[in-house]
């Protein structure tokens, strides 16, 4: 029985490349990966924290973390794929990890 090539189905293969990609893999690249995320995550928990109680204003945080992100993705997209692999895997685990700890904060602060 074979899978039609739907976008949906493109879409899930994409998900599990990329799962498959940060925990399969010889250990540099596991072990980049891994620290990548927790890098972003300290990054986003700690930049969010500083400049709150620096400004005192949430909108202008959010604009600085979306900012961010959005630069991450840009400079994601002018990478070759084949040649720099692991500094994709780098970028996007630090873009997860900071929209992660983004997101905790917003739990933690009930918004």
């Amino acid at each position: 029985m074979r899978i039609q090539n739907t976008s949906y189905s493109r879409l899930v293969k994409s998900i599990s490349d990329f799962l498959t990609t940060s925990l399969i893999g010889p250990w540099k690249q596991r072990s980049t990966g891994l620290l990548s995320i927790l890098l972003g995550f300290y990054i986003g928990s700690n930049l969010t924290v500083y400049f709150f109680e620096r400004t005192g204003n949430r909108l202008l945080i959010v604009l600085l973390m979306v900012f961010l992100v959005e630069s991450l993705i840009r400079l994601r997209t002018n990478i070759s794929l084949k040649k720099a692999k692991i500094i994709i895997l780098i970028l996007d685990n630090l873009r997860i990890g900071s929209v992660y700890a983004v997101v905790l904060e917003a739990f933690k602060l009930g918004s």
